[in-house]
């Protein structure tokens, strides 16, 4: 187990010496305007990142095997720059295998996996819905798929970025569901559900977390919303005599997902099931987005009733904690 982990960096003082595991998620070399080489590193453990500047790359302290993608040890000092925390790395050096442990560096869901995959399967188990409930139990009982679905990121960076965040946006978006349908009739609840679990499930194929979170190539030609359909749609076709109206449906849900053609999706929502997923996807994305971006405030050792940076997935817009704000605890 690591002892010093990106949020602990906060409480130190500037200057102070540590050193620690870490993945390197990035790796830069640049120019400083005196035209002086240095590298620059993104650093990453479960508990955040980290900006690392190496200012002599040639000091033979300094690993020239070090890639992108490899687990470390560094060794250096606190450091602010416009009032981020950064690294000052002195020593660096490629982890030997075993010598750290990737639990440690990868960020992770915060919730019991098992239990989150328990109210995912209760939820198909109470569909009335013959044909969409086998369609969810012969998808969700591949053991492979039913792995990569427990452990996938939901994204690389904007939201539940982090092992187990795909399954985790499902459940909260399932229950949301739950809320929303019964408020309006013209809502088939198990269609609705459906799009729900399956929409991001291609992102099992589009993503790759073994070491970081990147894209596949795959990933990259094709994107989830093109991989999920491709793989509902093959399912559907083994399934005898589901019906072919429902199955156009539960792949529209798929497709139109993102709401815009800007965002990616090939359609627009055309359905009520489709618009209302598609307003509680970007719902929870981005209270999710808000949430995270408080706790790294938090972590920075910024006032609760400050405003935040700026804050890229939503819009470069500053945020304010309410209960910060207010003065009141959060829960």
């Amino acid at each position: 187990m690591k002892d010093i982990y990106i949020a602990d960096l906060a409480g130190f003082d500037e200057g102070t010496v540590f050193d620690s595991y870490f993945l390197v998620l990035l790796k830069q070399h640049r120019t400083t305007k005196s035209n002086k080489p240095y590298l620059n590193l993104i650093l990453g453990d479960k508990t955040g990142q980290l900006e690392g500047r190496v200012w002599d790359p040639g000091d033979p302290r300094i690993g020239k095997d070090v890639d992108q993608g490899d687990i470390v040890k560094a060794r250096g000092s606190v450091a602010r720059f416009d009032d981020r925390l950064q690294m000052k790395v002195d020593q660096l050096r490629k982890a030997a295998a075993g010598e750290a442990d990737r639990t440690d560096l990868l960020p992770s869901t915060e919730y019991d996996v098992n239990d989150l995959w328990r109210q995912l399967q209760a939820c198909v188990e109470s569909f009335t819905d013959p044909d969409l409930k086998r369609l969810l139990t012969v998808l969700l009982g591949d053991p492979a798929l039913a792995q990569a679905y427990r452990e996938a990121p939901a994204a690389r960076q904007l939201h539940h970025a982090w092992l187990g965040g795909l399954l985790e946006h499902v459940v909260s978006l399932i229950t949301l569901a739950d809320r929303v349908a019964p408020h309006y009739p013209i809502l088939h609840r198990d269609l609705l559900l459906t799009g729900v679990i399956l929409h991001d499930i291609g992102k099992v194929q589009e993503l790759a977390w073994d070491v970081g979170f990147e894209y596949t190539v795959e990933g990259t030609l094709l994107g989830h919303i093109q991989m999920g359909t491709a793989l509902v749609e093959k399912t559907i076709d083994s399934l005898p005599d589901f019906p072919p109206r429902l199955k156009t449906l539960v792949l529209h849900m798929i497709l139109s997902h993102h709401g815009k053609l800007e965002f990616g999706s090939p359609k627009l929502p055309m359905i009520p099931e489709a618009l209302v997923l598609n307003f509680l996807d970007d719902l929870d994305a981005k209270m999710q987005a808000m949430a995270s971006e408080f706790q790294k405030s938090a972590r920075e050792g910024r006032a609760a009733d400050e405003l935040t940076g700026k804050v890229w997935a939503l819009d470069q817009r500053q945020l304010l904690n309410t209960r910060g704000w207010l003065g009141e605890d959060e829960e």
